[in-house]
């Protein structure tokens, strides 16, 4: 199929396209940058600008991914930050949408990501895709950025929305940060360790991104998180013995807020969710538990 990616230089981005390649299907990256990925355009994969013809892309699109999105991760949240957060989701969505009503032939679905911190701290209460929206920036986020995909379903798009959670694998995202402390010695839980933390290995993110275009009944919301979510302590423990380390340090729940601020939030709420449509359309994870995942990936 020809597939339309925004979003696909980037961490999640880069290990989709070489899944969807190796599926033999055909690729069209829509970038700021074009001319940096010159060397990787071949016959089954492009890029072009934000500043090119999209409806005309979305001609030749059969399916469009929207991944696009500034990192949440790394940094304080000042106000600056916090407008690129949200404006680089709800925007470039709103973009894709535009291009897609003013399309001749429309995509027949739109993959359109969201983020588990849709979902308020839910302490160990099960979140499946039923369970309310939580009233945090990053909840607020979500919200608007699904409502900003949802004017599609009215051009006779399929519209799925999954509420990604923590993507683990060794080379970017929250995993990454995390490594060289505990390869030190000095790793420990963040909060209070009771906070649920849920996670998904990249193998099975790209999978469930890819799910809906192969399962042609499959549409709206639904959690891409792995069955099995654990505590934060029960993450770090895990961490600490697959890298043969102690797990001793443990990071206080005010010393996050006073370094981080309204940043420390997706890490010391608690979110259990529960992969539950997934499920029911019969979807099986390669991994299914945390101490397979992390062993794989380290």
């Amino acid at each position: 199929m020809n597939i339309l990616i925004t979003g696909g230089t980037g961490f999640v981005g880069s290990y989709l396209r070489t899944h969807l390649l190796r599926e033999g299907h055909m690729l069209t990256i829509i970038t700021r940058s074009p001319k940096k990925y010159k060397e990787e355009t071949a016959k089954n994969q492009r890029f072009v600008s934000w500043d090119a013809d999209l409806p005309a892309e979305m001609n030749r699109a059969d399916v469009v991914i929207n991944l696009a999105g500034a990192s949440i991760f790394g940094r304080r949240w000042t106000q600056e930050v916090t407008d690129k957060i949200y404006n680089s989701c709800i925007n470039c969505t709103q973009q894709l949408v535009a291009a897609i009503d003013k399309a001749e032939d429309r995509p027949s679905l739109m993959v359109s990501a969201s983020g588990a911190d849709y979902y308020g701290d839910s302490a160990d209460n099960i979140l499946d895709e039923s369970a309310e929206a939580g009233d945090s920036f990053l909840a607020k986020v979500c919200i608007a950025w699904e409502k900003a995909a949802e004017p599609v379903t009215n051009m006779g798009v399929r519209l799925a929305i999954p509420r990604i959670a923590v993507v683990l694998e060794r080379d970017g995202g929250a995993l990454e940060q995390v490594l060289l402390p505990f390869k030190l010695g000095l790793g420990g839980a963040s909060g209070s360790g009771t906070q649920y933390f849920p996670w998904i290995h990249m193998l099975d993110l790209c999978r469930g991104l890819s799910y809906p275009i192969e399962n042609q009944e499959f549409e709206g919301p639904y959690n891409l998180s792995a069955p099995n979510p654990v505590t934060m302590s029960e993450f770090a423990n895990e961490l600490a013995d697959q890298l043969n380390r102690p797990s001793i340090f443990r990071v206080p729940e005010f010393a996050l807020n006073v370094a981080l601020g309204e940043a420390a939030n997706p890490i010391i709420t608690s979110k259990r969710l529960q992969p539950k449509k997934l499920q029911q359309h019969g979807f099986e994870f390669r991994f299914n538990s945390l101490k397979e995942a992390l062993g794989d990936i380290l």
